[in-house]
């Protein structure tokens, strides 16, 4: 049955006679104004009744008052009573109802809003421990290992180690400066900027900055490319997914040692041309069902050197643009991410 449509059922409703015939509409909108205005009829009806009642009860009063007092007197002490309790009922009754009413849902509306307050509260006041823990640890270890880097240096100028240490110290302030920076990309709110854009230039783009460390390790980038990829995004933000997740990758891959590792970068669009998708797989180490759980939440890594935000910043600046980042993985058969855009701005 269509919305809107119509049909007669038997209802027992407070108003309705029994018997009656009533409709319910299955527009609920519709629904409720039908039942306001049965509830209007009724207390117009019952007001007419009881003026009925009340000219009912002057005409046999009255006279008796003037002829009879005694009897009159007697007869507006009992039509008073009943015509009191009506208009009480009908015109008094309706409005402390209502009000009493709204004064408990209010009551418990205000309940539940400080409950929820202070829940969220707490949540916060957590989430921030955690956030505040995890900033001191991604910030605290390397500069701890530079420092113990530079003491060994200063007590002995003239080591052979002296280049090494200060290559290791290099890194680790490096380190901290990538957790620094994804730190404030995370936390400040960046202007995406949309523009036409070739998928196929950004990835391209991104590859090109990891020629030399794969030919170190003799990692082979297969490209599988079937369109150019066109869509509406910020070629720079999409850049720096494709960077943190051939990263992610290679890392992958080196620790898991393969030999003729690969990682294949491929580029589509769906059957019906709305959506833009890249996969990058590798066949390194894999993914645990519980690492995949948490693999985007902020802070969390299973990488030494790792900041815990890079899939966070990538899973954010995915939904920006409306789309959806997801992955596939399995422990020992390396891991495939799927990142999906669509081909047009949502206005």
């Amino acid at each position: 049955m269509t919305a809107g449509m119509i049909h007669p059922i038997r209802q027992g409703h407070p108003g309705w006679e029994d018997g009656e015939e009533a409709w319910m509409l299955e527009d609920p909108a519709l629904a409720d104004e039908a039942l306001q205005d049965r509830e209007a009829r009724r207390l117009a009806n019952e007001k007419v009744e009881l003026s009925r009642r009340a000219l009912r009860a002057a005409l046999i009063t009255l006279p008796l008052l003037i002829f009879i007092p005694f009897l009159g007197v007697l007869a507006l002490i009992f039509f008073g009573i009943g015509l009191g309790r009506r208009i009480f009922r009908v015109f008094y009754e309706p409005r402390l109802r209502e009000h009493f009413v709204r004064e408990e849902v209010q009551r418990r509306v205000r309940s539940r809003v400080r409950r929820e307050r202070r829940h969220l509260e707490g949540e916060h006041y957590r989430s921030l421990e955690q956030l505040s823990a995890s900033i001191a640890h991604e910030i605290r270890n390397p500069i701890t290992a530079a420092k113990s880097l530079v003491q060994q240096m200063s007590e002995d100028p003239g080591s052979e180690d002296q280049v090494e240490y200060a290559r290791v110290a290099l890194a680790e302030l490096e380190r901290v400066e990538r957790s620094i920076s994804h730190l404030l990309r995370f936390a400040r709110e960046e202007e995406t900027r949309f523009e036409s854009i070739s998928m196929e230039e950004v990835v391209d783009s991104a590859l090109e900055t990891f020629r030399e460390r794969c030919a170190r390790s003799g990692i082979r980038i297969r490209r599988r490319f079937d369109c150019p990829g066109r869509l509406d995004g910020d070629a720079e933000q999409l850049r720096r997914i494709v960077i943190n997740l051939v990263d992610n990758a290679i890392a992958s891959i080196e620790e898991a040692g393969r030999e003729d590792p690969e990682i294949e970068v491929s580029l589509g669009e769906n059957l019906a041309g709305s959506e833009v998708w890249l996969r990058i797989a590798d066949d390194g180490l894999g993914i645990d069902e519980p690492t995949r759980a948490r693999i985007f939440d902020p802070f969390f890594t299973s990488r030494e050197d790792g900041t815990g935000l890079g899939l966070a910043l990538a899973r954010e600046i995915v939904e920006g643009h409306g789309g959806r980042i997801e992955v596939q993985s399995k422990p020992g058969e390396g891991s495939s991410f799927l990142v999906t855009l669509p081909r047009s701005r949502t206005r």
